[in-house]
Order: C-alpha cells, then sequence, then structure tokens
C-alpha cells in the first residue's frame, strides 16, 4: 500500500459506525426518590400506621437533644417499630430543658434529677480546672510597672 494513502486513512478515523466496539456498561441514572420508595415499601410490609397530631419528638442523647418540629410519625408496636421523619435540629439538654419540664412524668423527674447532679458536678470540675489554671500562671512573666528598670532591681539584689 502506498504510505500517503495509509496516512491520510488513519487521520480521518470515524468513531462508531460499522466494526466499532460497543460500549459494554450501560448508564444507570438512580433518582432519589427510589431509596424511600423502598423504605416506605418495607414498612408498609412491617404494617406501620401515621400517628396524627404530634408537633415536636424530642430524642436525648447524653447531653444532646434531637429535636423534631411537626414530624410524620409512623408506629407499628407489634413490631416495635417508630419512625419519625421530618428535619432534625440538634440543640443542647440546657436549652430545651425549660419548654419540656411540664411535658416529663413523675418516673422521669428522678432521671431528670440525676442529669441535673451531673451537669453541676461538671460545672464543678471545670471551675476547679479554670482555678488550677490561674495557679499555675504565676511561670508567666509578669507584668511591666511604669517607672522601674528591673536591671537596677536585680543588681541591687546580687549586692
Amino acid at each position: 500500500m502506498n504510505k500517503e494513502r495509509l496516512m491520510k486513512m488513519a487521520g480521518g478515523g470515524r468513531t462508531g459506525g460499522k466494526g466499532t466496539v460497543r460500549r459494554k456498561k450501560k448508564a444507570v441514572h438512580k433518582t432519589g426518590t427510589t431509596d424511600d420508595k423502598r423504605l416506605q415499601s418495607t414498612l408498609k410490609r412491617v404494617g406501620v400506621s401515621t400517628i396524627p397530631a404530634i408537633e415536636e419528638v424530642n430524642i436525648f442523647k447524653d447531653d444532646l437533644v434531637i429535636q423534631f418540629v411537626n414530624p410524620k410519625v409512623q408506629a407499628s408496636i407489634a413490631a416495635n417499630t417508630w419512625v419519625v421523619s421530618g428535619s432534625p435540629q440538634t440543640k443542647k439538654l440546657q436549652d430545651v430543658l425549660p419548654g419540656i419540664i411540664n411535658q416529663l412524668g413523675p418516673d422521669n423527674m428522678e432521671h431528670l434529677k440525676r442529669i441535673a447532679e451531673e451537669m453541676q458536678k461538671q460545672v464543678a470540675a471545670a471551675g476547679a480546672n479554670a482555678q488550677a489554671k490561674e495557679e499555675n500562671d504565676d511561670d508567666d512573666v509578669p507584668e511591666l510597672v511604669p517607672g522601674e528598670n528591673f536591671e537596677e532591681v536585680a543588681q541591687e539584689t546580687k549586692a
């Protein structure tokens, strides 16, 4: 074959058409709703039913509270399954506590007292740590006093 003709054919290489390799993997486009649909179908099999008129759900975790305002609540008592869906807000226990004290029953008051005692211990420990830190600050360089020359004082103490 002619070298020029071969280079001309190679330069005008085509993509696609007869004799080209097929694409092996088809691109699959997933939507975000498939997970939600699958979850809802699984919950339907468990037998959950929607509980209406719930204004707020608080989930307590250590000293944090995960709070849902106007959530969608579904439950299946037989399967011991509760589903709370909505937009959560994470707050500190101290911020939420005044608003939920009237919602707590007598059995939860003992638990609340224990939490309050633990918080007081943590505050006391933090205060003790701050005081110990202040005592350790003696190693720092003292502030300058106007009108005094420390070199003269140091020479006087040596003499």
